[in-house]
């Protein structure tokens, strides 16, 4: 990472901090490594995020289910997934500093704390699932792991909903939950943490390789377009299909949405091929019959599987660097509207001659529609400068002839144009960019 990128990244942290996005988790009590908090900014933020994603998939869609699975399941569901014995991470310690890293991550055989090299102990792997127990007795019968996926959860109700949903094939299942990995070395802000939230979805076609091609293809182009939908810069989007030698041993086809973070370009989201495995060894494993019968066909088979797996988190964390511009007298989050954690703003000029009731009266009216922030504390300039830092789309001044004319300056963020509105016409006015409800 250059110094102008390690930089960056402190400031967005910084920034983070200061305006209640994300803390540092337990953080009175020194923190807890690869644990965050969102603060009011940050879940509203977050949030949105997982409303439109929500929203784009399940709710304007008459092709896709929603469910909220068990982040605790049967243990037998991660031996059938085979994260019991292959979820690893290759482990080494510095014998100088007795740091602990990924074997895959040295680089020339050199400690990244102490900078030592050719000082390592042998590799040994290392399993991610955090294990706990369920019950008064604290043994190997009630064991069980906090899910690192949320995926297995949706091919473990495959049966249910396909019998109680009348879906038919083609079709999806969505879920949006907490995943939980005890990452050896993690890092670079929210990117890689220990506890993070999946979007998931698994959509179920035919077991043809054709059929299953085209919806892979299908579910690439959609996935890489949304993030494009909500403003993140194309230049700095990327789509990249893996190479034969990259693809897990389950999987016919993986591209990543990869992004371009300030400390280096990094997967987003993975779109995988999944073919039938997950169906068939869940099926194996818990001897059920998971096969699915295509009334249209006559014919009962197992699914391919084409998976989107986003993270929300680090969608969140690309929403808030892509938004970030550093201008001559302001900082400002430019989101999309839809993401903005909070869309309007209102203050008084002063408080005098009635204009704080009278801003307060908008406010509540527009807290009817949108996320919104009253102030009337400092001036005006300072104001725009705390919600230009962010990322609210509008602001709205009351003034002396606004008790008069019944009517108020609405200033944009991006282009900070002020324009004079009557206070009727205020929701028709911010209803052109803004969504009612997100």
């Amino acid at each position: 990472m250059s110094k102008s990128t390690d930089q960056t990244m402190q400031q967005i942290v910084s920034l983070c901090r200061r305006r209640a996005f994300i803390f540092q988790s337990s953080e009175i009590y020194g923190g807890l490594n690869g644990c965050w908090d969102y603060g009011p900014m940050g879940v509203e933020l977050k949030r949105n995020i997982k409303a439109l994603w929500w929203r784009d998939l399940v709710t304007r869609r008459t092709d896709i289910e929603g469910v909220d699975c068990s982040i605790l399941m049967n243990a037998k569901v991660w031996e059938a997934s085979g994260h019991v014995q292959s979820f690893t991470d290759p482990m080494v310690d510095c014998l100088q500093c007795r740091g602990r890293f990924r074997a895959d991550h040295i680089v020339n055989n050199q400690c990244p704390t102490c900078g030592t090299k050719d000082k390592f102990t042998e590799v040994r792997h290392f399993n991610l699932m955090f294990k706990t127990f369920v019950g008064a007795m604290e043994d190997n019968s009630s064991q069980v792991f906090l899910r690192p996926e949320t995926c297995q959860g949706i091919f473990a109700n495959f049966d249910n909903v396909v019998n109680t949903c009348r879906v038919k094939i083609p079709f999806g299942m969505a879920q949006i939950g907490k995943a939980f990995r005890n990452e050896i070395n993690p890092r670079n802000f929210t990117f890689r943490s220990r506890e993070f939230e999946q979007m998931e979805m698994e959509f179920f076609c035919r077991p043809d390789k054709e059929e299953a091609n085209k919806w892979f293809e299908y579910w690439k182009t959609e996935r890489y377009n949304w993030y494009l939908k909500y403003g993140i810069r194309k230049e700095r989007l990327h789509l990249r299909t893996h190479d034969q030698n990259e693809l897990a041993h389950y999987a016919a086809g993986c591209a990543d949405i990869e992004y371009d973070f300030p400390f280096g370009r990094a997967e987003l989201e993975g779109i995988a091929n999944r073919t039938d495995y997950d169906l068939k060894r869940h099926a194996e494993f818990s001897k059920k019959d998971l096969s699915y019968f295509d009334q249209a066909a006559n014919a009962r088979y197992y699914p391919y599987v084409i998976e989107p797996s986003a993270g929300a988190d680090r969608a969140t964390l690309a929403f808030l660097v892509d938004a970030y511009v550093e201008e001559a007298e302001r900082t400002v989050l430019r989101f999309h509207p839809e993401v903005a954690p909070v869309k309007v703003a209102v203050f008084p000029l002063v408080n005098k001659e009635g204009m704080p009731e009278m801003a307060e009266k908008i406010f509540l009216d527009l807290k009817k529609y949108w996320n919104c922030y009253f102030d009337d504390k400092g001036a005006v300039g300072r104001r725009y400068r705390r919600q230009d830092e962010i990322g609210t789309p509008y602001c709205i001044t009351v003034d002396g002839e606004s008790v008069k004319s019944n009517s108020v300056t609405v200033r944009e963020r991006d282009s900070m144009a002020q324009v004079r509105i009557s206070v009727g016409e205020l929701v028709n006015h911010l209803s052109k960019t803004l969504t009612s409800g997100v």
